[in-house]
């Protein structure tokens, strides 16, 4: 299980846009398990929509990549030095709307990877059911690589 600080460590987000509460479980390569706990005090739901709030369908995404990226980073040689980057997003199905008290269930599983190319399968859950399912594609890049900020 990896807490708060433990997820800081994993993914580069932060407030307001880290969308990971908790990893339940980690299988390197393989799969992981983590929740987001969705609360009124989302600014988000400050304008969708403020009469009847629902969380919106690319950030239930986002926490699922965000879960995924976890996932790579305890699944990738030298993790420090790569910065992992959402690609692709394939077949995503939105079934149940996410509203303020729900507890996000997000499942991800890597399916293959190919050089710097990481195909991931996510499910969002809310009490058992399916709210968002899909396929993505990560790219895994060498930081040394990146102009971002230089």
């Amino acid at each position: 299980m990896l807490n708060i600080e433990d997820i800081l460590k994993s993914l580069p987000h932060r407030y307001p846009f880290l969308l990971v509460d908790r990893v339940l479980s980690l299988e390197k390569g393989k799969s992981i398990v983590a929740l987001k706990n969705v609360t009124y005090n989302e600014q988000f739901f400050q304008g969708h929509f403020p009469d009847i709030r629902i969380m919106p369908g690319v950030l239930i995404v986002e926490a699922l990549a965000q879960a995924g990226g976890i996932l790579l980073y305890h699944s990738i040689p030298n993790p420090d030095k790569k910065f992992v980057l959402f690609s692709k997003i394939d077949n995503m199905k939105f079934r149940k709307p996410v509203v303020p008290g729900d507890q996000l269930r997000l499942e991800c599983e890597l399916i293959k990877f190919k050089g710097r190319f990481f195909w991931l399968h996510g499910k969002a859950f809310v009490e058992g059911e399916v709210a968002v399912e899909g396929d993505m594609l990560a790219s895994a890049l060498d930081r040394e690589e990146l102009n971002v900020g230089k």
